[in-house]
């Protein structure tokens, strides 16, 4: 049997995760929600059979043994670090801070049978799944530029929340770039040294429900990483853009590129005329994040199926899987790229470790979510 699944959150992405899960045989057992009303409109809109605005009652259920952490960024640490403490399994959306990054990093390395990974289905896109393996084959040569850019309508809840907060983790750079981040680090095989950012806040009064309160989440990002090599990646995110929908990624070599459209993968050689369609996305048309969650939840199941018990999973399955160690990595980017952009100059990429002690048990003793925030 696979796994019984426990989610926390009830935003848009847990609305497309449950049924992929479904679909694949995870039984998804409890769902966590802001208010009992929340979480009890979701579960009997997607079949679940319990729901609650209590944390301990999902991470404590019998029949939880897989954590998916969907929720504001400020609520992700203390989920993750006490799933792991009393024997789950964890998949974890980004973490709002460095500080919170660090001990998610600290409990995966204290439990390292158990699985942690970050819910960046990008890895597994089909299209990027190949065109690491062109780039590894030779098809661009020697690899020199990475472009990447996403356009779309704005990230703000209608409503006051999270996401209006860049101290929050809201705002473009975080919920969206530290995806292609990570992204371009899978790709690359390399991470950055160097980093230099413009951010901007065009929007600075979000919905109705504002009142006084004004944006300090950034909508529009433009950075440049300096990865180890030499490889440039350029990356420029907007959105403010209603009725957009662009993801792009281009890797440019020495004897050719190779470019992800949404779902879709071109590559054109040098002294070639005309760009080739080396992968389509079949027709489905659900774009890149839906359509990778859809590949990673898949071979979740291929990590979980052939096991003995419903804790112990398999890691090669998954082993192209954002861990958390990448997750402080990309976060150590993300408050460079913020720290560039106040000073406007290039700024080293140091990821932390003197505080990290795999040694240490971090648990956390209780749950204290920032409901006011929401």
């Amino acid at each position: 049997m696979l796994p019984g699944v426990g989610v926390f959150g009830t935003g848009r992405t847990v609305r497309v995760l449950v049924p992929l899960l479904q679909k694949e045989g995870f039984p998804v057992q409890a769902v966590w929600g802001r208010t009992q009303e929340e979480a009890e409109f979701l579960a009997n809109e997607l079949d679940i059979p319990f729901s609650t605005s209590q944390s301990d009652d999902v991470l404590l259920h019998p029949e939880v043994h897989l954590v998916c952490i969907l929720t504001p960024p400020p609520h992700t640490r203390q989920i993750a670090v006490k799933a792991l403490g009393i024997g789950k399994n964890v998949i974890s959306e980004q973490a709002a801070t460095l500080t919170d990054a660090c001990k998610m990093v600290t409990a995966a390395r204290y439990y390292p049978q158990l699985m942690s990974i970050m819910s960046n289905g990008l890895r597994f896109l089909p299209a990027f799944v190949l065109m690491k393996r062109l780039l590894g084959e030779g098809y661009c040569g020697t690899l020199q530029v990475c472009e990447a850019r996403v356009y779309g309508g704005s990230l703000l809840s209608q409503s006051y929340g999270w996401a209006w907060e860049e101290l929050m983790g809201g705002g473009g750079l975080h919920t969206v770039g530290s995806c292609i981040i990570d992204l371009l680090s899978y790709l690359t095989g390399g991470r950055a040294s160097r980093v230099h950012g413009m951010l901007r806040t065009f929007v600075r009064q979000g919905g109705t429900g504002g009142g006084i309160r004004s944006v300090t989440a950034d909508d529009y990002a433009c950075f440049q990483l300096l990865m180890g090599g030499g490889v440039v990646c350029s990356v420029t995110l907007n959105f403010n853009l209603p009725g957009a929908d662009l993801h792009e990624v281009m890797l440019v070599g020495s004897s050719g590129r190779l470019i992800a459209k949404g779902a879709e993968l071109y590559g054109q050689r040098n002294g070639r005329n005309g760009e080739e369609l080396l992968l389509s996305d079949g027709g489905a048309g659900a774009g890149p994040s839906i359509t990778g969650l859809n590949a990673m939840v898949t071979q979740l199941r291929l990590s979980f199926q052939a096991q003995e018990d419903r804790c112990s999973w398999a890691r090669h399955p998954v082993s192209m899987a954002t861990t958390f160690e990448d997750g402080l990595y990309v976060q150590t980017v993300v408050d460079a790229i913020k720290l560039s952009n106040r000073t406007g100059e290039w700024e080293s990429v140091e990821v932390r470790t003197q505080d990290i002690d795999p040694n240490h048990n971090h648990r956390t003793p209780a749950l204290q979510f920032l409901n006011q925030f929401l």
